[in-house]
């Protein structure tokens, strides 16, 4: 059964466009709850799996399990790069990782395989933010110890 293109749908959308990374249904409820939609969290899990199904969004599972979803800007099969700080999603061809499913899957008679990969690091500004700081004074005088 297909869903109706409603006006909530089409928010819950937009709302998902809005957002920099990959988004918890929790969270971006939240954010819909502060402008005052009205939408419930019913509506914004349903729109986001739909999505998710529809090939509209991308959705992948949090460290802890938890589903998130991001505004899908590319068609068909890929990967991702994840910052695990700021959230920084960029789309990622691996031909390498394809030959790889394939010939790990044929290797035990498997056909029709698919796989799910998803890097997760921390982007470039994030890595030189978490450098300087590691690098940064912290007060304490060793002198004496």
């Amino acid at each position: 059964m297909a869903q109706r293109n409603t006006w909530q749908r089409e928010r819950v959308r937009e709302a998902l466009g809005d957002v920099r990374g990959f988004v918890s249904a929790q969270t971006l409820h939240a954010t819909l709850r502060d402008e005052n939609t009205g939408i419930g969290l019913a509506t914004v899990y349903r729109t986001l799996a739909g999505l998710a199904k529809a090939g509209d969004a991308d959705s992948l599972q949090s460290p802890e399990g938890e589903s998130l979803y991001r505004a899908c800007s590319s068609s068909g099969h890929h990967h991702h790069l994840i910052c695990r700080s700021c959230g920084l999603t960029v789309e990622i061809a691996a031909t390498d990782v394809e030959q790889w499913a394939k010939n790990v899957a044929a290797s035990h008679g498997f056909e029709q395989a698919e796989h799910v990969v998803d890097i997760f690091g921390l982007c470039a500004d994030c890595a030189a933010a978490a450098r300087a700081a590691d690098e940064a004074p912290d007060g304490t005088d060793d002198v004496g110890r």
